[in-house]
This record gives C-alpha cells, sequence and structure tokens, in this order.
C-alpha cells in the first residue's frame, strides 16, 4: 500500500511539473487540443515629447487590454533620441516589458536609431537590424524594418528579403502577421504607397500570410485582402490595417486607394486582434470620447 502510494505522489509530481514545463513554453494547449487563443494589441506614431496627450490617451487604452503590445514605428518624436524615449517612457512604456517594437523613420533620425535599440534591448532584434519573429499562440509574428536604405535594402535577394524568406520556411504556420512601419498600400494624404517594401509584401503572399499591419500615415485604414500589385485577391490576397493612430497629430485622407474598406482619421486609438488556432478577430478602439470603431473576423488561409 505505502509502495503504490509513493507511486501515486511520483506520478502526481511529474504530471504537475510537465503542464508547468508546456506552459512556460508558450505552447500549452485548452481541452480540445488547439493552443490558446491570444491577444496582439497596438499602433504606431505614438509619443511627441511636443505633446503627450494623444499618447497618453492610447496609453490608458494599453493599460486595460492584456496581451502583447505592438508598436508600429514612430514612436518617440521627433527625432528618436534618448530624450525623446523618456517622453515615450511616460506612457506607452508602461507597457515595455510586453511590447514588441518595430522601428520607424523618426528612430533613424538618430544614428543607427541607437536610442530605440538601446531603450528596448533584446525585445527590438538584433542593433542595427530591428526586424525579427516570434510565435504568439498558433500565430507566427514578423517584425519587419521599413527603413530600406538603412538596413542594407528590402529588394529581392537582399539580406533582410532572404532572412525573411527563410524565417518563413522554418515556421510553416497555417496563420502568420507581420507589422513594419511604412505600408505599401495607405490612401494616407502624407505618404500613400510604398513601393520600396513590394518584395517583402511578395514573400508574405508566397508563403500564405493572412495580415500586415502598417502606420506612418496618421489616421486608421483597412484594406480588403489583396496581392502584392494591390488587385483584389479574397483567397489568398493579404488584408491590410493601417494604425498610425498613437497619439502624434492625426493627418487628412488623400484619394482613396483601391480595395480600401474602411477609414477614419478622427481618433486615436488603437488596434487590437484576437488570435485563434485558425482565425482572428479585429477591433479598432478609439481614445475615451470618441466613437468610432470597426470590427470584424476571418478565417486564416
Amino acid at each position: 500500500m505505502k509502495n503504490k502510494l509513493n507511486l501515486m505522489g511520483i506520478v502526481l509530481i511529474a504530471t504537475f511539473a510537465l503542464i508547468s514545463c508546456i506552459k512556460r513554453s508558450g505552447s500549452y494547449v485548452n481541452g480540445a487540443g488547439k493552443k490558446e487563443t491570444v491577444v496582439l494589441v497596438g499602433a504606431g506614431d505614438i509619443a511627441d515629447c511636443r505633446d503627450l496627450s494623444g499618447a497618453e490617451a492610447t496609453a490608458k487604452l494599453l493599460d486595460q487590454i492584456p496581451g502583447t503590445v505592438m508598436a508600429v514605428g514612430d514612436l518617440a518624436y521627433p527625432d528618436g533620441t534618448k530624450e525623446n524615449f523618456e517622453c515615450y517612457d511616460r506612457t506607452w512604456g508602461r507597457q515595455k516589458t510586453r511590447t514588441r517594437p518595430a522601428p520607424g523613420n523618426h528612430e533613424f533620425h538618430s544614428s543607427a536609431a541607437t536610442p530605440y535599440f538601446d531603450y528596448f534591448g533584446s525585445l527590438a532584434g538584433a542593433p542595427g537590424d530591428g526586424y525579427y519573429s516570434y510565435d504568439l499562440g498558433a500565430w507566427h509574428i514578423v517584425v519587419l524594418n521599413s527603413e530600406c536604405v538603412d538596413v542594407g535594402g528590402c529588394g529581392p535577394g537582399s539580406r533582410q528579403e532572404k532572412w525573411l524568406r527563410s524565417d518563413l520556411a522554418a515556421h510553416p504556420s497555417s496563420c502568420t502577421l507581420a507589422y513594419w512601419h511604412k505600408p505599401l498600400f495607405s490612401s494616407g494624404g502624407a505618404h500613400g504607397n510604398d513601393l520600396e517594401v513590394t518584395p517583402l509584401w511578395q514573400a508574405l503572399y508566397d508563403a500564405g500570410a493572412d495580415v500586415v499591419i502598417g502606420g506612418h500615415d496618421h489616421n486608421y485604414e483597412r484594406f480588403a485582402p489583396q496581392n502584392p500589385q494591390g488587385e483584389s485577391d479574397p483567397v489568398h490576397g493579404i488584408r491590410e490595417f493601417v494604425i498610425g493612430t498613437g497619439g502624434k497629430n492625426l493627418r487628412p485622407f488623400g484619394p482613396t486607394k483601391p480595395n480600401s474598406e474602411v477609414r477614419n482619421n478622427e481618433a486615436f486609438g488603437v488596434l487590437r486582434l484576437t488570435l485563434r488556432p485558425k482565425s482572428y478577430n479585429w477591433q479598432f478602439i478609439s481614445q475615451q470620447g470618441k466613437t468610432f470603431t470597426d470590427s470584424g473576423s476571418t478565417s486564416c488561409h
């Protein structure tokens, strides 16, 4: 009897240890045998030391939303200096330990974006590169650097493009999302389409990616799934969101680009993505006092 009790105790201890290990690895599965539902939330174009009211408004939203935070470039205005990142730190910095950032053009106003890489450390990927990937639930997440000149190019055969194709081949997930600062498609009046990143979109399209997120234009915009040439592709296309709504001044739109479905430039806010093993929900959440929202859901490819 004593031996049986000892054996049961050993089995229980081993079971609890295994469960603990699986949870720590990020691949804990629920009773249905599927990886957990997770949240990815954020925006770009965030903290301007000259006026932090918008950044504080969106930071308050993040205070109430669990999950991983994506900071989609142009985080610290005007020049991405150490002092500018102190302003970011007072707002979105409250979520620093759960943030996975992407660099923007204003970060590179400082030589090699050094203050950006110093501030985020290992969370930002290798210093000087700024591109990396991670897994979140059942999803593979890729963070890229759209400052192509500063990173050695974004074209076919460039170091970043080759890394991206290799990373995607090594992570054949059923659901893939990428974010970087300058969007390929945008109806924003200040910048619009950035064709320099087309090869990155092409690599993602070839791998069957589902979602791309950008900022740069200070507004919110959602596109229908499309191919790298901007043609509607409801079967294999990538859905793009532009979320330059993190707190820096909002700007007007220019001519509406093909496949643009929703646009707003009247509210700061964040995009919350609920990522499930084979599908996702999106919801734009406006700052307090504003009523604009956008939401929906769809399956992965």
